[in-house]
C-alpha cells in the first residue's frame, strides 16, 4: 500500500520529530537546535524563532508519541480528532516551491507548532482510515524508544533509523546462534587430571 506524498512525508516528519526526545537525549532544548530541525524538515509559513514557539514544538511531541503508542483505532482517532480541533485545521489543497497538490490543514500564518500538528494529524487520518495504524511502531531494539514508520509491502520493518538498532540486533543474533552451535569446550588441564 502506498500512501500520498504529503502523506508519507508528515509521517516521516512527526516520527522525526518525536525522536528528537528519545532515550533521555533531547536534542530539541534551543531555537538553534529548532532551526536545524527546519532546514532537514521545511515547513512553509510563519516561523517566529522565539521560545514559545520552541515550547510549543516541544509539546507537541509527546501528543505525537501517544498516537504511537495507541492501542486502537478508536483511541488514535480520538487524539487525531483532538489535534485537528486544536490546530483548527481547514483542509485545503496547495501547490508551491518544487512541490505538486498537496494539502495545507491550517493557515498559512498559523503557529508553527499548530501547522505542524494539522500535517501530522492529516497523515495520521490515511493510517486510521486505510486500517494501516500498525505501521506506527516504536522500535524494537531493547533500550530503544524510537518511533518509525514501516512503509515496506511486506510490514517486516522492526527497527528505526536513528542509531544502530538493525545491526546491533543482528549481531547478537548471529552471536547468539553461534554460541549455541559451538560444541561444549572441555578445559585441556581438567581432561589431563
Amino acid at each position: 500500500m502506498s500512501f500520498a506524498h504529503d502523506t508519507e512525508l508528515a509521517l516521516v516528519v512527526a516520527a522525526a520529530l518525536v525522536n528528537t526526545d528519545l532515550n533521555g537525549t533531547d536534542s530539541l532544548t534551543s531555537r538553534n537546535d529548532l532551526d536545524a530541525f527546519l532546514i532537514r524538515y521545511p515547513f512553509s509559513g510563519r516561523v517566529t524563532h522565539d521560545d514559545t514557539e520552541l515550547q510549543q514544538v516541544r509539546g507537541l511531541r509527546k501528543v505525537l508519541r501517544q498516537v504511537w503508542e495507541g492501542a486502537d483505532r478508536a483511541a488514535a482517532a480520538e487524539r487525531v480528532n483532538r489535534m485537528l480541533r486544536d490546530a483548527r485545521a481547514l483542509p485545503q489543497l496547495a501547490i508551491h516551491d518544487e512541490l505538486d497538490w498537496h494539502i495545507h490543514a491550517t493557515r498559512h500564518d498559523a503557529p508553527l507548532a499548530q501547522r505542524m500538528a494539522a500535517e501530522a494529524a492529516m497523515a495520521f487520518v490515511d493510517i486510521i482510515r486505510m486500517d494501516d495504524l500498525d505501521r506506527l511502531r516504536v522500535c524494537a531494539a531493547q533500550e530503544c524508544t524510537a518511533v518509525l514508520v514501516d512503509f515496506s509491502k511486506n510490514r517486516s520493518r522492526r527497527y528505526c533509523d536513528t542509531g544502530n538498532c538493525a545491526n546491533r540486533a543482528h549481531v547478537a543474533a548471529y552471536r547468539a546462534r553461534r554460541s549455541a552451535s559451538r560444541p561444549l569446550q572441555v578445559n585441556d588441564e581438567t581432561h589431563a587430571r
